[in-house]
């Protein structure tokens, strides 16, 4: 069964390590019969959540700005895939302004059901993902039908030309093929 896959690309920084490893999955992807998309949230205008709840009702954002695009998208795709850089051991505040636009598929019949994190960050230890990863399984955990299928963890880099020759590129790819 044909899927849409829709990556969202957390990172401020354009071509940066996060943006490398995204498009290395997307090719998994594409190659392996699927369609994908890329949102950059750099190039998108996203306003904070101010947690009034309408969308519970009305299924849309009262803030009128590109998250109500992306949500619409979110929605309506097979599997959604957030990449984002680690700072601080945790997501980047776009990936987290994201997921709170994101409460009007809350109540919705959404498609998705499986979602996979691609997280880069500068310390090379295995646990500087754990804050990412437990953020994200707080969202996930908001939608039962859905699951966290698997995470790309690329440790280590401090700079872009770190990546070259990286594992976590030939994942990427691999598991991209797979989705």
């Amino acid at each position: 069964m044909l899927k849409n896959v829709l990556i969202i690309s957390t990172s401020p920084n354009r071509g940066g390590n996060s943006a490398k490893i995204a498009k290395e999955f997307a090719r998994g992807v594409v190659d392996s019969g699927n369609n994908v998309e890329i949102i950059a949230l750099r190039d998108k205008d996203i306003r904070f959540c101010k947690g009034c709840l309408a969308c519970q009702k009305t299924k849309t954002c009262v803030i009128k700005d590109d998250a109500n695009e992306i949500v619409e998208k979110m929605k309506f795709s097979d599997v959604i895939v957030w990449v984002t850089p680690v700072y601080y051991y945790n997501m980047s505040g776009q990936m987290k302004t994201m997921i709170d636009r994101s409460n009007p598929l809350y109540t919705s019949d959404y498609l998705f059901r499986d979602v996979y994190l691609i997280v880069t960050a500068a310390d090379s230890s295995k646990n500087a993902a754990d804050g990412t990863i437990n953020g994200l399984m707080g969202w996930i955990s908001c939608y039962e039908k859905s699951k966290l299928k698997g995470v790309i963890k690329g440790l280590g880099l401090e700079k872009p030309m770190d990546l070259d020759g990286h594992p976590a590129l030939e994942e990427a790819y691999q598991m991209g093929l797979n989705v």
